[in-house]
């Protein structure tokens, strides 16, 4: 995790961008903390909140179009045979795709929020041959909502950002709510930064 730390201290958005890109296809980059991170260093002027935010977006939506694409073009049963190159095991696959099954296409937006589901949906959806622009609609949707709102968090947490983590790995629901709270302070920041005073 210092290592991701330290290439965003020094590389900034190319890192932001590449990390999130590799955590979404499924090394293991501790996405949510560098999020968290990133909205720190926007609070205190080291980066800009909008290129940030656009950089983890971007990435997300980079690796997830990677996990679709290895899906859609490699199939299940290499994944299967094969997904342990990638950290990928045949129970994950199985939770996957009873979770997609469960959800359809909105298991995209939510996966996000769900640590090891993320790729896994993307996989699951491309082997299933979902249409690419009902896969990008949903994904990237929920790239933009996952991605800003937890460098929302860092931002509103300020100094305080590195309290965030017990309660996110202790309570799914203090997370969905910290998340819907971050998101509309967010929208809420950017709509007040681009009215005319």
């Amino acid at each position: 995790m210092e290592t991701g730390f330290d290439w965003i201290g020094r590389y900034g958005y190319g890192a932001i961008f590449a990390l999130l890109m590799l955590g979404i296809v499924g090394l293991p980059v501790p996405d949510e903390t560098l999020l968290i991170f990133v909205g720190y260093l926007s609070f205190k002027g080291t980066l800009r909140l909008e290129p940030a935010v656009v950089s983890a977006f971007l990435g997300s939506v980079c690796g997830v179009s990677i996990s679709y694409a290895l899906g859609r073009f490699v199939g299940l049963p290499a994944l299967i045979k094969f997904g342990h190159l990638i950290h990928l095991r045949p129970e994950h696959l199985a939770q996957g795709h009873r979770w997609v099954e469960r959800w359809g296409k909105y298991s995209l937006l939510l996966a996000y929020f769900i640590p090891g589901f993320r790729h896994v949906a993307a996989l699951v959806m491309g082997a299933s041959l979902l249409n690419p622009k009902v896969f990008a609609m949903y994904a990237y949707t929920g790239a933009l909502i996952w991605s800003g709102s937890f460098i929302g968090l860092g931002y509103i947490a300020g100094e305080k950002w590195n309290q965030l983590f017990p309660i996110l790995h202790r309570n799914v629901i203090a997370v969905i709510i910290l998340v819907l709270f971050a998101l509309g302070s967010v929208i809420a920041l950017v709509l007040m930064r681009r009215t005319p005073r």
